[in-house]
């Protein structure tokens, strides 16, 4: 089998069908058809269940998408390592939360970009619950995400930032104004909150509940533009990240409530896989995103393992694999 038989077989299961897979990957079907029947023959399994135009994986193809996705990710790590150059090269799949997209992270991308032309930078949004197996199956090389801080065995953390929630409302809201806002003035508020599997959402609600306050939920949805509209327009209070929200404080469609209640603490961080190998092209972005926050608060991890020590990967990686040589 070839890397270009299992790019193949990765793109039918995440199209569904051979026609469209052939069109994204600028083949002729019938050399789509004949690397899948190629690939089935070698393995002696089958490989898609036809039904009609549609094509779903088999209990063979779900296993083999597993080592495929793999594969892919090891070819990547070749690309961007193995070449005799001081600039790194090749394909860097990562995965952001939405989140981290409305202030700084742009800018370090373009910023990352500039200084990586040859790095094929991938972005993929990405849910708290999702992108550890994204991580684990090859499908991410690392993900940057806001959340309270992840602690997982299977994860490395390379960087984190302390960040912040906060409580937005219009001008003309009641609470606009007031010195003080705790969890009592929120027991009447229509709140306007992030969807039900998020981390804010939890914070917020725990929260309330250790308050006795039964909240009183208008809206949840996990748009945060949304949530802004919504409370722009006075149909209630908005819990959101505060780098959402910049360009709406400083045109004065919302202001930030005086909160003085419980504290919700949030970072940005940067995982990857325990068994992933720490690239140039992964540094070079480590780097620049801990070089451009703001307020230099971030800090760098060095390889430790989510939740406790562990062997430093971050800038040893070479070193260690000379060792096993």
């Amino acid at each position: 089998m070839t890397i270009t038989q299992l790019t193949t077989f990765l793109r039918i299961a995440e199209e569904g069908n051979f026609t469209s897979a052939a069109n994204s990957l600028g083949y002729a079907q019938s050399t789509v058809t004949m690397q899948i029947k190629q690939l089935e023959e070698e393995l002696g399994v089958v490989l898609f269940d036809r039904l009609g135009k549609t094509v779903c994986l088999t209990s063979a193809g779900e296993r083999l998408r597993i080592y495929a996705e793999k594969m892919q990710q090891l070819e990547r790590e070749i690309l961007a390592d193995v070449p005799a150059a001081d600039e790194p090269t090749g394909m860097l799949k990562l995965g952001v939360s939405e989140s981290l997209c409305y202030d700084r992270f742009p800018q370090k991308l373009l910023s990352y970009r500039e200084a990586y032309p040859r790095v094929d930078l991938r972005l993929q949004f990405v849910d708290h619950d999702t992108f550890p197996e994204l991580l684990k199956k090859g499908g991410l090389d690392l993900v940057y995400t806001l959340n309270p801080l992840i602690e997982r065995e299977d994860l490395v953390l390379l960087y984190k930032k302390e960040e912040t929630l906060g409580f937005y409302v219009s001008p003309e809201h009641p609470l606009a104004g007031k010195k003080r806002v705790t969890e009592e003035d929120l027991a009447d508020t229509p709140l306007l909150v992030t969807s039900h599997s998020c981390n804010f959402r939890k914070l917020l609600l725990k929260d309330l509940e250790g308050a006795g306050i039964t909240p009183r939920l208008a809206l949840e949805t996990s748009s945060k533009e949304i949530l802004k509209q919504f409370a722009i327009n006075q149909l209630g209070v908005a819990f959101i990240p505060d780098m959402s929200t910049v360009e709406e404080l400083r045109s004065g469609k919302l202001v930030r409530l005086n909160w003085k209640g419980g504290s919700f603490p949030i970072y940005s961080q940067v995982f990857i896989h325990k068994d992933k190998h720490v690239n140039k092209a992964i540094l070079g972005l480590v780097d620049l995103i801990a070089k451009e926050d703001d307020g230099g608060t971030g800090e760098k991890q060095t390889g430790k393992k989510s939740g406790k020590q562990a062997e430093k990967q971050t800038g040893g990686s070479e070193e260690k694999s000379k060792k096993k040589q």
